[in-house]
């Protein structure tokens, strides 16, 4: 039943009255503890009008922050979007000195900084009265999640929105499906949203990534239904001297461009769907955060105005900046825990890593968070968001440490309300929750061995080595996002390209090796001719699984210890099968990979123990995927239980191109719109450039 035209003004009125009330509370109690502010004139007020200057004074700064709020943060819009989220503090501050101004008869004075304090905590204090007052009240709660999402002038009225389901997927980045299950489990889980869900209305099941279990590589198969040819996480490319890294935002729209080419479809979010927080758009309109359009500068580059529509609420700002300093303090203790109870393995938490840790978790989350419940209030038919949070702190403190666990419960917090704003959605709405791949346990090669990868292909090619291993630096996704977010250029591309070195890539346990003054893959033959101690080198090591090298006799040949080889082009199998340790699949994943144009001359994965599924990364990461090896293969897939299941019983789920054939069938189910597959004569909207 609809309430009320005057019932609902009514309300509204109260609610607004009540934050007044609030606020001016809050600036009576501040004016009494902090020197530097009063409310009073020289001489001494009453209570009564001291109450009063109180009152104009939080009613000045309220309409300075509904008005001219937004106007300041759409003027800084050029201003990167990091630095814009850092500056909620003075701004807000700012508007406070001004409503203090126009209290009559200079009663309402403060410093700039006691003003930066006073302005954040009337911030929190109306926030959260509005919070509690419109929880109490579903009309009124709707209305907050609409400016929680930030979104003005949202399309159509909700009787122009179709009544069919729409559909939101939710990637948690890095969660595997045993990661899942254990913190959905027990009396006190850690996701006790996920364990409602598993326990009435949704089911989960487990899919193999490729080879590359890399963001990379599954989203864009899950997105744009194809991943060929994106061997790993970075990898270098011969006739053009280039090295692709996924995460780099022209990188991300060349395979954006060459996927959509492949299939000649736009994506799986091409009608009427929104891309949030991810490395390709999907073919979707609305994007936010989205890497693969960051590096435009036309209109059609939506990504930054995620960031907008978010902090154009001073009370959204306030609330990430507070969280994002105190996220900031959380890992440099954590780090700090860590290194005096010696614990192993670890690696280095400094420089700017928790500031960077701090924008997954805190920043991206919010802003992906509030975009998506925007698009279920705006009736979407198809949302896509990523969020990234675990992905980050586990590569840093391991999959399974109890700082991941905190991480996972904020998540939980995060998708319990999104479930509660799809209950205020004008259409109802299923969730889909899913990973792009696991994370693997480990100590790194480097700090196992003493040396990294390119010290020992250096030494196998009778190269000098430097006495002193360096550092591999990590390569996880949220580094280049915030880069992107602060308009920093691309990071520079590691790797010596010169002359006939050989260019050395690390994708987590998945390395790669290079001789870019070889125009085509360099068999095992010439190898053996050239660097004849190479292939025995890298695949004697303990450190090393297996080897991939393509041989002119044999085709692929997968070399591993003690001379063991498998034949990937006949089956032949020479001694101990180096496959083996990796399962059932291994084979098939590596025999696709081989064919792709640009695999390298070698692709080296890391030993991989079978009974704890640990592995050792090339680069500076304990908790690590890339490569083959542990649950880093293993991601989830949850369904709610009215869409048929993805795959029959018993049947294997493989690959994320499979995944994108079962998303897309989802798309149709329930009456839902039909998601065509262009023709391939489809004209891509992508600029054709080299990287």
């Amino acid at each position: 039943m609809r309430t009320p035209r005057w019932k609902a003004l009514g309300g509204a009125l109260l609610r607004v009255l009540a934050v007044w009330a609030v606020s001016s509370l809050t600036l009576l109690v501040l004016a009494a503890v902090l020197p530097d502010f009063r409310l009073q004139a020289s001489g001494g007020d009453s209570l009564t009008r001291t109450a009063l200057t109180a009152a104009l004074g939080a009613g000045a700064f309220g309409l300075l922050s509904a008005l001219v709020w937004p106007l300041l943060v759409r003027a800084l819009l050029l201003v990167p979007a990091l630095v814009l989220g850092l500056l909620v503090f003075f701004l807000n501050g700012s508007l406070l000195l001004v409503a203090l101004s126009l209290i009559p008869a200079g009663r309402g004075q403060t410093t700039p900084e006691t003003a930066t304090i006073v302005a954040a905590a009337m911030s929190a204090a109306s926030s959260a009265t509005s919070t509690f007052l419109a929880v109490r009240n579903d009309e009124a709660y709707r209305r907050r999640l609409v400016r929680l999402a930030g979104r003005r002038g949202r399309r159509a009225a909700a009787d122009r929105v179709p009544a069919t389901p729409g559909t939101v997927f939710l990637q948690l980045d890095g969660v595997g499906h045993d990661v899942l299950v254990a913190a959905a489990s027990g009396e006190r889980p850690l996701m006790e949203t996920v364990a409602g869900w598993l326990g009435s209305s949704h089911r989960v099941t487990e899919w193999h990534t490729d080879w590359s279990s890399q963001t990379g590589a599954s989203q864009l198969a899950i997105l744009h239904g194809s991943n060929e040819d994106l061997p790993a996480f970075r990898w270098y490319e011969k006739e053009t001297g280039d090295l692709v890294v996924s995460n780099r935002p022209s990188s991300a729209a060349e395979l954006q461009r060459r996927a959509v080419a492949r299939t000649g479809d736009d994506g799986l979010l091409a009608q009427d769907g929104a891309s949030r927080g991810n490395l390709f758009s999907g073919g979707a309109d609305q994007v936010a955060l989205v890497m693969s359009v960051a590096a435009r500068r036309d209109r059609r580059n939506r990504s930054r105005a995620g960031y907008f529509a978010y902090f154009s609420d001073p009370a959204n700002a306030t609330r990430t900046a507070v969280s994002f300093v105190a996220e900031v303090l959380r890992e440099i203790g954590q780090a700090l825990r860590s290194r005096c109870r010696r614990e192993r393995p670890r690696v280095r938490r400094g420089g700017l890593y928790p500031v960077i840790r701090a924008f997954a978790t805190v920043v991206e989350r919010d802003v992906v968070v509030a975009a998506v419940a925007g698009d279920m209030l705006a009736g979407r038919t198809a949302v896509y968001a990523d969020l990234v949070a675990y992905d980050e702190v586990a590569h840093h403190s391991g999959p399974g440490h109890r700082d991941t666990h905190q991480v996972l419960r904020r998540l939980d917090r995060s998708l319990a309300l999104l479930a509660k704003a799809a209950r205020h959605a004008p259409r109802p709405y299923r969730i889909v929750l899913l990973s792009d791949h696991g994370q693997s346990p480990g100590a790194t090669f480097r700090d196992r061995y003493g040396l990294t990868l390119g010290d020992l292909v250096r030494a196998g090619c009778g190269l000098p080595v430097r006495r002193r291993a360096g550092r591999t630096p990590s390569g996880a996704e949220a580094r280049e996002a915030a880069r992107a977010a602060l308009g920093r250029p691309e990071g520079s591309a590691d790797g010596d390209r010169r002359g006939a070195q050989p260019v050395v890539l690390a994708s987590g346990n998945l390395g790669l090796v290079s001789f870019p003054d070889v125009p085509h893959r360099m068999t095992r033959e010439e190898l053996d001719r050239r660097h004849p101690a190479l292939l025995g080198t890298l695949a004697g090591h303990p450190g090393i699984g297996f080897v991939l090298v393509r041989s002119a006799a044999d085709g692929a040949v997968v070399l591993g210890p003690e001379g063991g080889e498998h034949h990937l082009d006949t089956g032949r199998v020479i001694g101990a099968d180096p496959l083996a340790p990796f399962g059932p699949g291994a084979a098939d994943a590596v025999r696709r990979t081989d064919r792709f144009p640009h695999v390298a001359d070698l692709m080296i994965n890391s030993a991989c123990d079978p009974a704890t599924g640990a592995v050792h990364a090339f680069e500076e990461q304990i908790g690590s995927h890339g490569g083959l090896g542990g649950p880093q293969s293993r991601p989830f897939l949850l369904w709610p239980t009215e869409l048929t299941p993805p795959v029959p019983d018993g049947a294997p789920l493989v690959g994320a191109e499979q995944i994108h054939r079962v998303l897309r069938r989802w798309l149709r189910e329930g009456d839902g719109p039909e998601v065509p597959v262009a023709p391939r004569s489809h004209r891509v909207d992508l600029p054709e450039r080299p990287l």
